[in-house]
């Protein structure tokens, strides 16, 4: 077994967070792949042990979501949004530089391992159109440019911080992150920004506020009673 025991006692305390315990499959399989660098035939089989379900349900899951990898990941993952908005707003030309620029196709990694590159669809950013995620941090309002730029600092090992989020460190601990493992750097940069804010600004130079919950039930009952 290639798996350290720590490993294993880590994913058995995820398990024990759930009062079902077969709710931990996600995160678990995130500890996997922070591990492993994707999720292997040896971590389904412990993840179906662990959870006592069969080796076919967590396949199913793993397969599912796309963000679970079934084979080695690089050092970073690089995701350029190609849904509808950001692709008219050049998403699309992005993701064609960054092929021919890394030599690379969709969800493949570079020879010397540093980036997997892979289209992606929406990332709920549409206000800061095009976006792309390295290791699952925004990077936005991106060009064909800023994007060579971008994956450039990474294979050269250069720090990197993300438009809306933390310093960059790796894709494996991200995973980690994302399993439920946390890396101190939750308060590390701006979590909101610009476009995403017009709303709450007018709201707040209008003197606007949400009504009470007391002030819409009684809303309710005044239109149910004509």
């Amino acid at each position: 077994m290639s798996l350290k025991k720590a490993s294993i006692a880590e994913l058995n305390e995820l398990a024990s967070r759930y009062p079902q315990a077969r709710s931990a499959l996600l995160p678990m399989l995130h500890l996997i792949q922070s591990v492993e660098g994707h999720v292997t035939n040896e971590g389904i089989e412990l993840c179906a042990e662990i959870l006592g379900i069969t080796a076919a349900e967590v396949s199913g899951v793993a397969t599912f979501y796309t963000m679970y990898k079934r084979r080695p990941m690089g050092e970073h993952h690089v995701g350029v949004c190609t849904n509808t908005l950001c692709a008219v707003m050049g998403g699309d030309a992005i993701f064609e530089r960054l092929k021919g620029h890394l030599d690379v196709g969709n969800d493949e990694t570079t020879e010397d391992g540093k980036v997997t590159l892979e289209h992606i669809e929406c990332n709920a950013a549409c206000d800061f159109a095009p976006v792309m995620t390295v290791n699952w941090e925004f990077f936005d309002n991106q060009t064909p440019e800023s994007a060579v730029e971008l994956v450039d600092k990474l294979r050269a090992g250069e720090k990197v911080q993300a438009t809306r989020g933390a310093t960059i460190t790796s894709w494996r601990e991200a995973e980690r992150v994302l399993a439920g493992y946390e890396d101190g750097l939750v308060d590390e940069g701006p979590a909101a920004a610009g476009p995403s804010l017009v709303g709450l600004n007018i709201a707040n130079e209008r003197g606007w506020a949400a009504p009470s919950v007391k002030g819409a039930k009684a809303a309710d009952d005044e239109e149910g009673t004509k």
